[in-house]
């Protein structure tokens, strides 16, 4: 890419993340290879090339504070918000750390691939987009989500909406008005289409298939993608059929 791109605009990579979880509470700290999840997550999105840094969203509750400390820890920025209005959340962590353009990503997808991250941002910046991802038209494993607009268009939606809803899923709002912004995405190649693999957290058969994942994987190459990780559930189909049957709770559009 040329210079024009590497003077893009403050790009900072936002995690939502919490303790409390309905179906598996703490999970975000729950360890594989001796390291919290939430710190692997972090590990990887360190890797995106185009983020100038990372800003942790977790809550104003106590419970939270665990949190806190590892993202100190760790060295990455950190905001506390409401529990429910995630929007408000991010919107003004962004503004607190001068964010111009936000990766929305959350804390149940520790196997992110950064690679496909950075075609997501790329994406945005050549399609002089509104909001880019690879989720409005799903045809990546669940657990690749990355969401980038910019915060001013985040600062326009929350004026535009009080749906509890909408303001629980920080972009809801944005793609649900293609008539408002201009909305683009990508769409998984053939060898990484498989939009019902669940490489996400949220129950303990997603655990059981995460660390078995990063088991296999983590030693030999530490950056690996979901390149490796179809590759490694191909030889392996008993661990993709773990969490096969887990019913995802997809959010309406």
């Amino acid at each position: 890419m040329g210079s024009d791109y590497m003077n893009r605009p403050s790009v900072y990579v936002t995690i939502q993340a919490r303790m409390g979880s309905t179906r598996l509470p703490g999970k975000v700290i729950m360890e594989v290879m001796g390291k919290p999840l939430l710190s692997l997550m972090i590990e990887r999105l360190q890797r995106i090339p185009t983020a100038n840094g990372i800003l942790l969203c977790t809550t104003s509750n106590p419970e939270d504070d665990i949190l806190v400390n590892l993202a100190s820890t760790l060295g990455i920025e950190c905001w506390r918000g409401s529990q429910n209005n995630v929007m408000h959340r991010v919107l003004t962590g962004a503004e607190n750390c001068k964010a111009d353009i936000i990766v929305e990503t959350t804390g149940d997808c520790p196997l992110i691939d950064p690679t496909i991250s950075e075609q997501v941002i790329r994406t945005y910046f050549e399609t002089n987009a509104d909001y880019t991802s690879n989720v409005y038209k799903r045809s990546f494993p669940i657990g690749m989500d990355t969401q980038v607009f910019s915060r001013t268009v985040l600062e326009d939606a929350y004026t535009r909406t009080t749906s509890p809803e909408e303001r629980e899923h920080v972009s809801l709002y944005i793609y649900r008005h293609p008539e408002r912004y201009k909305l683009t995405w990508i769409e998984a190649e053939k060898a990484f289409y498989d939009p019902y693999l669940r490489l996400t957290l949220d129950t303990p058969e997603d655990y059981t298939v995460i660390k078995k994942i990063f088991e296999c994987l983590y030693s030999c190459n530490p950056s690996f993608g979901l390149n490796e990780i179809l590759r490694l559930l191909k030889s392996k189909p008993h661990i993709r059929a773990i969490n096969a049957n887990t019913p995802h709770n997809w959010v309406n559009y």
